[in-house]
């Protein structure tokens, strides 16, 4: 099992806020929509699909991906799998108040790689959660 995590990112809104919009995966579609067209690496953001608990999208050279949520804990974390993928992935995203108008957000990734896939994918993986802890705490709350 290989851990990634992002670094932690502050966020200038309420825990609630920020908890509330992340926990419902649906929202997801508005931050495809901020990623700009050379950071995609191969995401099909055309056949990318949201619902509040599971979100599907093919990534080249994989295929198609899907991830659902197994666990939410109000306002603090939210607990993702893969639910299709050629790799067992596990995130959690991580919100902790430091103030009424303020929080930070934390990503931790697992991924289940023998020690070649974990050669291959480690540093592509590490970019792309600390580039959505990124993107996550620059949305509007």
């Amino acid at each position: 099992m290989k851990r990634i995590e992002s670094g932690v990112k502050h966020i200038p809104y309420p825990q609630e806020s920020v908890y509330n919009k992340v926990s419902d995966l649906s929202n997801i579609k508005h931050l495809a929509d901020r990623i700009p067209e050379d950071q995609r690496q191969g995401i099909n953001l055309e056949n990318l699909e949201c619902t509040p608990d599971k979100v599907t999208t093919t990534v080249s050279p994989i295929g198609q991906i899907e991830f659902g949520v197994v666990a939410r804990e109000p306002f603090k974390c939210v607990k993702m799998e893969t639910l299709r993928s050629p790799i067992k992935l596990t995130l959690w995203i991580q919100v902790v108040s430091t103030g009424d108008s303020s929080c930070k957000i934390k990503l931790t990734a697992d991924a289940d790689l023998n020690i070649f896939m974990a050669r291959m994918v480690e540093k592509p993986l590490t970019e792309a959660i600390e580039k959505l802890a990124d993107m996550l705490s620059a949305l509007p709350y």
